[in-house]
């Protein structure tokens, strides 16, 4: 007979308990990571999405381990918890959203995706008005764009290219990462937003998938007035992506074609002008309301002098939960994605406290809730820290390590913007592992997981990942063409437990190195990042371009 799931998960949390021991050096242990993976991807908590009872397990089994190992809680009212209020957002089944452009209606899902949305006082939307075209949608005074300049966008819905202006260097290109293109369009007036997908932008936006996302609820967090993502609703108050046959009726009767603009976009030579055909968007959506917490431990630092500054080693604990809709197999194990980066936590966490020497500065264990629903755990924590006076200073992220070969190198996604680059390169070579860049700048990273939240409050963060050598490319490309965001994401795929407990080490010496290191990490002289989230911090001087 099963045990009850919570009474599992203490069976499991409790076996090692951890004493503190005087040790030059921890160990770290394989088969430890495996028992924590094969738990947390079970059948048995159902992918773990945030809200549901296979996440409050799975919290309960990190916040158990968190008191086994001798940590401190760092939640709200000295526990372990720092609950995230969430509203789930679902599109009412009996009335599918639709775009009308002209007299040709277009249901969600066929020619046109709309999704759910977060304006969650408003049961029934209806939204009508003319478009104008802007191009991109990106203002930038330094790179020259500004699209609105000519057109009149108030009351009125945007159509915009995804992806970034083609005449633009690879360098400026990722200057836009980041940027709400909403957000620009809203300080202009507009009511809504027509993302236009081309032919070409299938291969990176694959139809099929993407429907299946917009169709599913969307959650985020809200705030103690009910304000979405803690901030006012602005005019924005719906979108929809439109391929190439809806995008064809919307250019109907204007002064250029689609694919005249298509061809304009690959020239680098578009401009906004005010199209003829109006446009009518109709959703209706259901809304829930529930909690889900982050899980956080805290390892005091030594030095008086520093020990308010806090080092952040994070991992999401959720994943994405149960599909009916699916034949055979309906559950999102996430064992990659991210039980193993919550694993390999907890195996640097406990070799802290196996050490028994404390580094002079705190360090914060977070695992994190409903990452896969947009990065809220995160941002909800970076917004509302639990402890106003733990100044973080850095963030490390562990998300989705690929743990199927001995990898010798490593990937620190985002560590050319800041001094945190030198810091985990030097840690990781004494694990005689090497530090990479960036192999897959084409897939924007470093804005796609929970760190991005704290670099947006001016914290020098890495997101790490085991890298290409060794094999490494193969195993992370295949994974990410046949197990990311699949059923197939379980354990009995060929992990290599070896590697789990390097992994684990090496975020060990990466936090314990900026935990002891005599400056906090400082974002780079003229960086984007930290000149757009961070301008009056201290900067470094950059280092020269080789």
């Amino acid at each position: 007979m099963r045990m009850p799931l919570f009474l599992t998960a203490i069976s499991l949390a409790l076996v090692p308990a951890t004493a503190i021991a005087q040790t030059a050096e921890p160990s770290f242990s394989p088969q430890r990571v495996k028992a924590d993976v094969e738990f947390l991807a079970s059948d048995e908590l159902e992918g773990r999405n945030a809200g549901t009872e296979g996440y409050e397990v799975a919290a309960r089994f990190v916040a158990t381990r968190f008191e086994a190992m001798g940590l401190q809680p760092g939640g709200t009212d000295g526990g372990w918890y720092q609950q995230v209020p969430l509203v789930n957002v679902a599109l009412d089944p009996a009335n599918p959203p639709s775009l009308t452009i002209g007299q040709q209606r277009f249901a969600s899902g066929e020619h046109i995706l709309m999704g759910a949305g977060s304006r969650i006082n408003e049961a029934q939307q209806s939204v009508n008005g003319e478009v104008v075209f802007v191009g991109h949608g990106f203002e930038s005074e330094a790179l020259g764009l500004d699209p609105y300049a000519g057109v009149d966008a108030r009351g009125k819905f945007v159509a915009m290219l995804v992806g970034t202006p083609a005449n633009l260097t690879p360098e400026q290109q990722q200057a836009l990462q980041g940027v709400d293109r909403n957000e620009i369009a809203a300080e202009h007036g507009a009511i809504g937003v027509l993302m236009l997908v081309r032919p070409q932008d299938l291969q990176q936006f694959p139809w099929a998938m993407a429907s299946r996302y917009f169709a599913r609820p969307q959650t985020n967090w809200v705030d103690a007035a009910g304000n979405v993502g803690g901030e006012e609703p602005d005019s924005i108050r719906i979108g929809a992506y439109l391929d190439q046959t809806a995008t064809e009726a919307l250019f109907e009767g204007a002064q250029m074609s689609a694919e005249q603009i298509y061809a304009a976009a690959e020239a680098g030579d578009l401009r906004s002008f005010q199209l003829a055909q109006p446009v009518l968007a109709k959703r209706n959506i259901v809304v829930t309301r529930l909690d889900s917490p982050n899980v956080i431990g805290i390892l005091p630092g030594s030095d008086p002098a520093v020990a308010a500054e806090t080092v952040l080693l994070s991992a999401h604990l959720d994943h994405d939960g149960v599909d009916t809709a699916l034949d055979g197999d309906q559950i999102y194990n996430g064992a990659m994605d991210n039980a193993a980066g919550t694993a390999t936590m907890l195996e640097a966490a406990r070799a802290f406290m196996e050490s028994g020497t404390r580094p002079r500065r705190s360090i914060m264990f977070v695992a994190l809730t409903a990452e896969e629903d947009g990065l809220l755990g995160s941002e909800y924590l970076a917004k509302h820290p639990v402890n106003p006076q733990a100044n973080i200073v850095a963030n490390v992220n562990l998300d989705m390590p690929v743990l199927l070969y001995d990898f010798t190198d490593v990937v620190a996604f985002g560590a050319e913007h800041s001094t945190l680059g030198p810091i985990v390169e030097a840690a990781a070579a004494r694990a005689d592992v090497t530090l990479s860049p960036d192999p897959m700048p084409e897939e924007n990273l470093f804005v796609r997981s929970d760190h991005y939240s704290f670099v947006k409050e001016g914290i020098p963060s890495v997101f790490l990942v085991t890298g290409f050598q060794n094999g490494g490319e193969e195993a992370f490309r295949t994974f990410l063409a046949t197990h990311y965001h699949k059923v197939s994401d379980q354990t009995d795929l060929p992990f290599n437990w070896e590697a789990g407990a390097k992994f684990a080490r090496i975020n060990y010496l990466i936090a314990r190195e900026i935990a002891n290191t005599e400056q906090t990490p400082r974002w780079y002289e003229g960086n984007q990042y930290g000149e757009r989230y961070a301008p009056d911090a201290p900067k470094a001087p950059a280092p020269a371009a080789e």
